[in-house]
Protein backbone atom coordinates (compact mmCIF):
# COMPACT_ATOMS: atom_id res chain seq x y z
CA UNK A 1 0.00 0.00 0.00
CA UNK A 2 1.58 3.49 -0.79
CA UNK A 3 1.54 6.29 1.64
CA UNK A 4 2.34 10.22 1.52
CA UNK A 5 4.10 10.95 4.22
CA UNK A 6 4.39 14.80 5.15
CA UNK A 7 7.22 14.77 7.43
CA UNK A 8 8.18 18.23 9.65
CA UNK A 9 11.58 17.93 11.58
CA UNK A 10 12.32 20.58 14.41
CA UNK A 11 15.84 20.32 15.84
CA UNK A 12 16.14 21.14 19.59
CA UNK A 13 17.75 24.59 20.47
CA UNK A 14 21.47 23.70 21.57
CA UNK A 15 21.70 20.83 19.17
CA UNK A 16 25.50 21.32 17.68
CA UNK A 17 25.49 21.60 13.86
CA UNK A 18 27.80 18.37 14.18
CA UNK A 19 25.26 16.57 15.73
CA UNK A 20 22.65 18.00 13.06
CA UNK A 21 25.31 16.68 10.15
CA UNK A 22 25.46 13.22 11.84
CA UNK A 23 22.02 12.54 11.88
CA UNK A 24 21.24 13.83 8.64
CA UNK A 25 24.07 11.49 7.11
CA UNK A 26 22.15 9.07 8.76
CA UNK A 27 18.79 9.95 7.77
CA UNK A 28 20.45 9.68 4.11
CA UNK A 29 21.85 6.26 4.37
CA UNK A 30 18.75 5.11 5.80
CA UNK A 31 16.69 6.65 2.91
CA UNK A 32 18.66 4.87 0.41
CA UNK A 33 18.49 1.68 2.47
CA UNK A 34 14.40 1.81 2.34
CA UNK A 35 14.44 2.82 -1.35
CA UNK A 36 16.79 0.02 -2.28
CA UNK A 37 14.29 -2.63 -0.65
CA UNK A 38 11.19 -0.72 -2.22
CA UNK A 39 9.67 0.84 0.77
CA UNK A 40 10.74 4.56 0.35
CA UNK A 41 9.80 5.44 -3.71
CA UNK A 42 10.07 9.18 -3.58
CA UNK A 43 11.07 11.95 -1.39
CA UNK A 44 10.30 15.70 -2.31
CA UNK A 45 10.36 19.26 -0.31
CA UNK A 46 7.54 21.47 -0.43
CA UNK A 47 7.71 25.42 -0.08
CA UNK A 48 9.25 26.21 3.28
CA UNK A 49 9.24 28.76 4.99
CA UNK A 50 11.54 30.90 7.41
CA UNK A 51 13.15 27.81 9.97
CA UNK A 52 10.73 24.75 8.46
CA UNK A 53 12.14 21.96 7.47
CA UNK A 54 9.83 19.90 6.09
CA UNK A 55 10.03 16.96 3.55
CA UNK A 56 7.42 14.44 1.29
CA UNK A 57 7.70 11.19 1.06
CA UNK A 58 5.81 8.69 -1.09
CA UNK A 59 6.79 5.09 0.60
CA UNK A 60 4.85 1.51 -0.12
CA UNK A 61 4.77 -0.17 2.96
CA UNK A 62 2.47 -3.59 4.36
CA UNK A 63 -0.06 -1.92 5.99
CA UNK A 64 -0.12 1.31 8.82
CA UNK A 65 1.89 -0.92 10.98
CA UNK A 66 4.52 -1.09 8.98
CA UNK A 67 4.69 2.00 7.99
CA UNK A 68 4.97 3.10 11.37
CA UNK A 69 7.92 0.53 11.91
CA UNK A 70 9.89 1.93 8.88
CA UNK A 71 9.67 5.69 9.87
CA UNK A 72 10.70 4.53 13.59
CA UNK A 73 13.91 3.51 11.98
CA UNK A 74 14.61 6.45 10.50
CA UNK A 75 17.29 8.41 12.13
CA UNK A 76 15.63 11.92 11.79
CA UNK A 77 12.35 10.52 13.85
CA UNK A 78 13.97 11.92 16.71
CA UNK A 79 13.65 15.09 15.96
CA UNK A 80 10.05 14.37 13.64
CA UNK A 81 6.87 14.42 13.17
CA UNK A 82 5.48 12.33 10.65
CA UNK A 83 2.03 12.52 9.20
CA UNK A 84 0.89 10.00 7.08
CA UNK A 85 -2.40 9.43 4.33
CA UNK A 86 -3.01 6.37 3.05
CA UNK A 87 -3.43 6.43 -1.04
CA UNK A 88 -5.78 4.25 -2.72
CA UNK A 89 -5.80 2.79 -6.14
CA UNK A 90 -7.35 5.18 -9.05
CA UNK A 91 -8.76 3.57 -11.84
CA UNK A 92 -7.16 6.08 -14.07
CA UNK A 93 -3.71 6.00 -12.62
CA UNK A 94 -0.82 5.26 -14.92
CA UNK A 95 0.70 3.49 -12.43
CA UNK A 96 4.39 3.25 -10.62
CA UNK A 97 7.20 3.76 -13.56
CA UNK A 98 4.56 4.02 -16.46
CA UNK A 99 6.07 7.80 -16.71
CA UNK A 100 9.34 8.73 -16.65
CA UNK A 101 10.96 11.47 -14.08
CA UNK A 102 12.20 14.40 -16.65
CA UNK A 103 15.19 15.89 -15.63
CA UNK A 104 14.26 19.13 -16.11
CA UNK A 105 10.53 19.23 -15.40
CA UNK A 106 9.28 20.36 -12.30
CA UNK A 107 6.50 18.27 -10.19
CA UNK A 108 3.60 19.33 -8.12
CA UNK A 109 1.16 17.46 -6.05
CA UNK A 110 -2.20 18.43 -7.11
CA UNK A 111 -5.14 17.21 -4.92
CA UNK A 112 -8.97 18.04 -6.44
CA UNK A 113 -12.41 16.66 -5.89
CA UNK A 114 -13.70 14.99 -8.65
CA UNK A 115 -16.72 15.57 -10.62
CA UNK A 116 -20.12 13.19 -10.21
CA UNK A 117 -21.85 13.20 -13.17
CA UNK A 118 -25.16 14.02 -12.96
CA UNK A 119 -27.69 10.90 -12.15
CA UNK A 120 -25.29 8.86 -11.22
CA UNK A 121 -23.87 9.31 -8.25
CA UNK A 122 -20.46 8.05 -9.36
CA UNK A 123 -17.62 9.93 -9.95
CA UNK A 124 -15.68 9.57 -13.51
CA UNK A 125 -12.46 8.71 -12.85
CA UNK A 126 -11.08 11.78 -13.44
CA UNK A 127 -12.11 12.19 -16.97
CA UNK A 128 -10.07 8.47 -18.20
CA UNK A 129 -9.75 9.42 -21.56
CA UNK A 130 -7.49 12.91 -20.47
CA UNK A 131 -5.94 11.64 -17.88
CA UNK A 132 -4.43 8.93 -19.71
CA UNK A 133 -3.84 11.33 -22.61
CA UNK A 134 -1.71 13.70 -19.91
CA UNK A 135 0.19 10.66 -18.79
CA UNK A 136 0.88 9.66 -22.46
CA UNK A 137 1.98 12.68 -22.47
CA UNK A 138 4.68 12.62 -19.58
CA UNK A 139 2.54 15.14 -17.32
CA UNK A 140 0.90 12.92 -15.01
CA UNK A 141 3.06 10.46 -13.18
CA UNK A 142 0.90 8.85 -10.61
CA UNK A 143 -3.06 9.08 -9.18
CA UNK A 144 -4.45 8.28 -6.22
CA UNK A 145 -7.77 8.18 -4.35
CA UNK A 146 -7.64 9.99 -0.45
CA UNK A 147 -9.33 8.66 2.35
CA UNK A 148 -12.04 11.91 1.66
CA UNK A 149 -14.90 11.00 -0.26
CA UNK A 150 -14.20 12.11 -3.93
CA UNK A 151 -10.79 13.58 -3.26
CA UNK A 152 -7.75 12.46 -5.41
CA UNK A 153 -4.17 13.56 -5.73
CA UNK A 154 -1.88 13.55 -8.48
CA UNK A 155 1.49 13.67 -8.99
CA UNK A 156 2.27 16.42 -12.43
CA UNK A 157 5.27 16.97 -14.03
CA UNK A 158 5.80 20.00 -15.72
CA UNK A 159 8.04 22.75 -17.35
CA UNK A 160 7.66 26.26 -17.61
CA UNK A 161 6.19 29.34 -15.77
CA UNK A 162 2.69 28.41 -17.34
CA UNK A 163 2.50 24.77 -16.45
CA UNK A 164 0.93 25.40 -13.34
CA UNK A 165 -2.12 26.61 -15.03
CA UNK A 166 -1.80 24.22 -17.64
CA UNK A 167 -2.02 21.46 -15.41
CA UNK A 168 -5.14 23.07 -13.82
CA UNK A 169 -7.00 23.76 -16.93
CA UNK A 170 -6.13 20.18 -18.32
CA UNK A 171 -8.42 19.62 -14.67
CA UNK A 172 -11.29 20.84 -16.24
CA UNK A 173 -13.11 17.08 -15.25
CA UNK A 174 -12.83 18.43 -11.47
CA UNK A 175 -15.64 19.06 -9.39
CA UNK A 176 -16.64 21.89 -7.60
CA UNK A 177 -14.35 21.77 -4.61
CA UNK A 178 -10.66 23.35 -4.45
CA UNK A 179 -7.78 22.23 -6.59
CA UNK A 180 -4.64 22.91 -3.96
CA UNK A 181 -1.52 22.87 -6.21
CA UNK A 182 1.87 21.95 -4.17
CA UNK A 183 5.01 22.32 -5.97
CA UNK A 184 7.69 20.12 -4.86
CA UNK A 185 12.43 19.98 -5.26
CA UNK A 186 13.56 16.94 -5.38
CA UNK A 187 15.08 16.11 -2.07
CA UNK A 188 18.37 15.37 -1.96
CA UNK A 189 17.67 11.65 -1.03
CA UNK A 190 15.06 11.20 -3.70
CA UNK A 191 15.39 7.64 -4.79
CA UNK A 192 14.13 9.01 -8.21
CA UNK A 193 17.40 11.89 -9.08
CA UNK A 194 17.62 12.46 -12.37
CA UNK A 195 21.16 13.69 -12.90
Amino acid sequence: MEYLVTMTTRVPDGTTEREVAEVRAREAARSRELAARGRLLRLWRPPLGPGEWRSIGLFDDEGPDALEHTLAGMPLRVWRTDVPVALGPHPADPGRGAVAVAADGDEYLVTFTEEEPPGTGTADPAGSRQVRALATEGRLVRLWTLPDRGRVIGLWQASGADRPREIAHALAVAGPGPVETVPLTRHPSDPAQVT
